[in-house]
């Protein structure tokens, strides 16, 4: 029973391990992908920025207040 629960977590992890495990440290260390160092070393590693575009669009303005015009 608990087995048949696990048995995803071993399939992706017999799969791709280097990325299970990258991902499972970045988990545990609450790593943010879109923050300094780890966003550039990603850059560096990829080659392409296309997940940071989102975060860079609102420049941590998301929760200003936003006018709005009713007619």
């Amino acid at each position: 029973m608990f087995l048949d629960e696990l048995t995803p977590v071993w399939k992706e992890l017999s799969q791709q391990p280097v990325a299970f495990f990258g991902g499972f440290l970045s988990g545990l260390l609450r790593l943010n992908l879109s923050e300094d160092p780890v966003r550039s070393w990603l850059d560096q590693q990829s080659g392409s920025t296309a997940y940071t575009s989102a975060s860079r669009t609102n420049n941590g303005n998301s929760g200003a207040p936003k006018s709005i015009s009713i007619d």
